[in-house]
């Protein structure tokens, strides 16, 4: 009797849970609802992939040093005193952890436009997949290696990770969020998720790896990036979902690249980050040359500001809502921000003072890119296929193209010319380069025509519909409108000139 009442529980437990599972699957049905848990899956990825790219800053450097002490220690028994091999020790030092931390975005950079087309042809959630898996595999790496190639494996594959899950996650958000308030907001939530990681990473790193070891950081990211693909798996379905079978071929990036609007937007989007970028490898060594600050204080330097980042972000999405036609003019004002605080970072001589320039760099940084990813958005919608791995590929780049540079070419600016004028130079670009926004002024009246669509029939018909539509078009340029008579067959008449030749439904 015990054995069949275990078996008709287990069997009620079992129906249970089939039960709950159907109405999770009804409930994940409901368009809204989804929408939200892949806003909160596209999140946690970006979270994620930020806390990874900053966790290293307050690790490597000094687990480094230590392998570079144990390796010296097997090697050679005496120590040094004076003498020139402490300072190539120390030039080369510096050399390996500007690669390291270089090496993600130069792969990132490389492997994008590769991505982009990619996400193009298959959808959003198999690349968001991948990329989530390749990121926990790099996480495992680095929690676990114990040598210079190791980490610089670990870096590169976070690289690639990046590449496919940072573009398909932004890119389906755009996909699925397509009122342009809704949209605003949405990516504004995104990029505060990409400020908290970026921001709470060094600190949330330090104090693990200080009471801790270096192992526990590490694996506490790569325990979330299994739950995250985990939901992704089971939410979004990436290998069952049949609806990309019926996505439109997107624009290639190449032409992409070359339309003047989008050009503009990845060109404030590289300005702007470059203070960002560059004063990550190089303010710390400033911090303890002009201030001696202790190490605490260099962690803590830039948590305050991810408090203006997000009011940046609210701020923007209220006011695209209220004034969509002035997105250009928000990014605007944010490279003005930008460049103001950039310019007074040389002239702080405490470690408060600092705060608020550092502030200030974020909250411009909020503003051009809430205003700016939107509308790379709308523009694809607007000149081109509303297919969105490429376009999110192009502003990928464009960040990776300062981040890049940042740890590499810093360094050499403030050994040559000093920090003063990497500060300078940094804020002058972005002021001089805010009145290029003025050539997105008027792509809030932009609409779909004729002649995009002609475009996007250039390469010759692929269907009946566009069959039917081409056939069309070559009668109504010879002066011919089709019509249908009570029998149902069809004959020419002359149509008027003055007929408008563009009304956006044949786009639509």
């Amino acid at each position: 009797m015990t054995a069949t009442n275990l078996a008709q529980t287990a069997a009620s437990k079992l129906s249970q849970m089939s039960e709950r599972t159907k109405q999770l699957g009804t409930v994940m049905q409901d368009p809204v609802r989804q929408k939200r848990v892949i806003l909160v899956i596209v999140c946690i990825a970006l979270l994620l992939d930020n806390m990874l790219y900053m966790v290293i800053v307050p690790i490597i450097p000094d687990y480094l040093e230590d392998l570079q002490k144990q390796a010296a220690q097997g090697v050679v028994r005496t120590n040094f005193t004076n003498g020139t091999a402490p300072k190539v020790t120390k030039e080369n030092f510096d050399v390996q952890i500007g690669v390291l931390f270089a090496s993600k975005a130069v792969v990132q950079l490389i492997v994008n436009p590769l991505s982009g087309t990619f996400i193009d042809r298959v959808g959003y959630d198999i690349p968001l997949f991948i990329g989530l898996n390749i990121m926990f595999l790099s996480t495992v790496i680095f929690a676990f290696a114990e040598n210079y190639a190791t980490l610089f494996l670990a870096r590169s594959m976070q690289g690639l990770g990046s590449a496919f899950a940072d573009t398909s996650g932004i890119a389906l958000i755009a996909d699925r969020y397509t009122e342009e308030a809704e949209r605003s907001k949405a990516l504004g939530i995104a990029l505060a998720f990409i400020s908290f990681g970026s921001l709470v990473a060094p600190p949330f790193g330090g104090l693990l790896y200080e009471f801790a070891g270096k192992h526990v950081p590490f694996i506490v990211l790569a325990a979330m990036c299994l739950g995250d693909g985990i939901m992704c798996l089971t939410v979004l379905k990436p290998f069952s979902n049949r609806e990309r079978e019926n996505m439109p071929v997107g624009t290639p990036i190449y032409k992409l690249m070359v339309d003047p609007y989008i050009a503009v937007v990845a060109g404030a989007l590289i300005i702007c980050n470059i203070p960002l970028a560059f004063l990550e490898p190089t303010i710390a060594n400033w911090m303890e040359e002009t201030m001696h600050s202790e190490q605490w204080q260099v962690g803590l330097t830039w948590f305050p500001a991810f408090f203006p980042h997000v009011l940046g972000v609210f701020l923007t999405v209220k006011l695209a809502a209220k004034y969509p036609h002035l997105q250009w003019f928000y990014g605007a004002i944010g490279m003005v921000f930008i460049g103001a605080s950039s310019c007074t970072i040389p002239a702080c001589k405490t470690f408060g003072q600092l705060m608020i320039p550092l502030c200030g760099i974020c909250f411009g940084i909020a503003f051009v890119d809430t205003a700016l990813l939107p509308t790379l958005g709308f523009l694809v919608d607007v000149r081109h296929v509303s297919v969105y791995g490429s376009v999110y590929a192009i502003a990928d780049i464009s960040y990776c193209v300062a981040y890049a540079m940042g740890p590499i070419v810093a360094g050499k600016i403030v050994h040559d010319l000093g920090f003063i004028q990497l500060n300078l130079g940094m804020g002058l670009a972005n002021m001089l380069y805010a009145p290029a926004l003025l050539l997105l002024k008027n792509v809030s009246k932009m609409k779909p025509s004729y002649s995009e669509r002609n475009m996007l029939l250039e390469d010759g018909t692929t269907g009946l519909y566009d069959t039917i539509k081409m056939e069309q078009r070559e009668k109504k340029k010879k002066g011919l409108c089709t019509t249908v008579d009570e029998n149902g067959i069809e004959t020419f008449a002359k149509r008027s000139f003055s007929e408008e030749e563009s009304s956006g439904g044949e786009y639509a």
